[in-house]
């Protein structure tokens, strides 16, 4: 049954205002923290945090997606089992390999210290069982306690950190306290949700793997792709410090999370409204141009001043904003600014891609983009040299990307 408009937009509004909570208060948080930690602090931190974020994805087997197609609680309880046994294994490893890698003096590990390899599987364990109690509560409408859990868990994080930091700690008090707001979020998502109880068990039982096969498209064709794409989000900033070192990890971290806001707020929400617009007038008329002309032009108005700003002021407003030691992180913004604006733009977008049923293109150029970021973070050259080059190719395949989505929305690019 479709939602009526108002209980739609008031849906919109309350994920979007968790959102927003849940972002607003580590940007609000950030110019104190980057006054009492350092470049190479937060680079650590951050990279700790990449690997986290990329392996998440990987131990829930994105199966719980599958929480939203069902509804019966035997159902989602044994999800909820399924997922606490894969995000254990996961954790189990992860730390594992994390370990191993150090004891063989691996790159990309060679940043992270003790504390952070040792927590690197916690911290996946309770991001993926976060992200399976947002998708319960999705399933059951119950966006409000989502957001309050969201804006608790960040709140907890900017507090702890603030407070770790004021009392001497270092990249390790970032870390500390992303895992206590991480586990605060958690338990407040549960208290607020109850959702059914899954034991933890040492194999799967009968349940559990026909759960599995039934829904195994998801671990099969949703996994892969939802793990490059996390991947090549994560790609630049592991590679920078594999390369680069902690120091410039932490001014290009800063850089992405300030020019990424945007992104993630204004663009979402412009993004609800497409999805909807596009698939109406896709089954009514048989293409989305209208919506999609519509759409372009607002996410236009609205991304450029602001990019417009980054280009002409990072420097200086990063060096006011966060201090003088994040002068070059604004520098990095600057190079960046172009390419973020046709983010901000292409993103929204994109969605014309699956209303079309030309998911395959999206695949395509998101192995483009992989193979793309890996040469260009692993040419010669200095890490304003390796941004450059990174900005002028991603920019070049969104450009590629929105002809794509133009020609999708007008139903003339041949389905594979």
């Amino acid at each position: 049954m479709t939602p009526s408009l108002p209980t739609f937009w008031k849906n919109v509004i309350t994920v979007l205002g968790g959102a927003l909570g849940a972002q607003a208060l580590p940007l609000l948080a950030a110019p104190l923290i980057t006054r009492m930690c350092t470049p190479a602090d937060m680079g650590a931190f951050s990279l700790w945090l990449a690997v986290v974020a990329v392996a998440a994805v990987g131990a829930t087997l994105r199966m719980e997606t599958a929480m939203i197609l069902d509804h019966e609680a035997e159902q989602q309880r044994t999800c909820f089992g399924v997922v606490r046994y894969t995000a254990t294994i996961t954790a189990v490893l992860v730390t594992s390999l994390a370990v191993l890698a150090h004891l063989l003096d691996v790159p990309a590990v060679r940043q992270l210290s003790w504390p952070a390899l040792l927590t690197v599987g916690v911290g996946t364990w309770l991001t993926a069982n976060m992200q399976t109690l947002i998708a319960y509560a999705t399933s059951h409408n119950a966006f409000g306690k989502a957001a309050r859990a969201k804006i608790w868990g960040a709140g907890t994080i900017a507090a702890a950190q603030l407070l770790l930091l004021a009392c001497g700690a270092d990249a390790l008090g970032l870390l500390a306290g992303q895992l206590i707001g991480v586990a605060t979020g958690l338990l407040v998502a549960r208290r607020l949700l109850d959702p059914p109880r899954a034991p933890l068990a040492l194999t799967l039982g009968p349940d559990a793997r026909a759960y599995l096969h039934r829904h195994r498209k998801f671990w099969q064709y949703t996994l892969p792709s939802n793990l490059l794409n996390s991947l090549v989000g994560q790609l630049p900033l592991i590679l920078i410090g594999m390369r680069h070192g902690a120091l410039a990890a932490g001014l290009f971290a800063l850089t992405q999370r300030v020019l990424a806001a945007p992104i993630s707020l204004l663009a979402a929400s412009v993004l609800e409204v497409f999805k909807r617009q596009s698939v109406q007038e896709y089954q009514a008329v048989g293409h989305c141009k209208q919506a999609y002309r519509y759409t372009f032009k607002v996410l236009l108005l609205l991304g450029l001043l602001p990019s417009l700003t980054l280009l002409l002021f990072s420097p200086q407003l990063f060096a006011w904003v966060f201090g003088p030691a994040w002068r070059e992180a604004g520098e990095l913004a600057q190079i960046l600014a172009p390419l973020y604006f046709l983010n901000f733009i292409a993103s929204p977008l994109s969605y014309v891609f699956f209303v079309t049923g030309r998911q395959n293109v999206d695949m395509w150029w998101q192995i483009t983009l992989f193979v793309m970021t890996l040469g260009v973070f692993v040419m010669p050259g200095s890490l304003h040299d390796n941004v450059l080059w990174y900005a002028l190719g991603y920019s070049t395949l969104y450009l590629v990307y929105l002809h794509m989505s133009w020609q999708c929305s007008q139903n003339r690019l041949a389905a594979a």
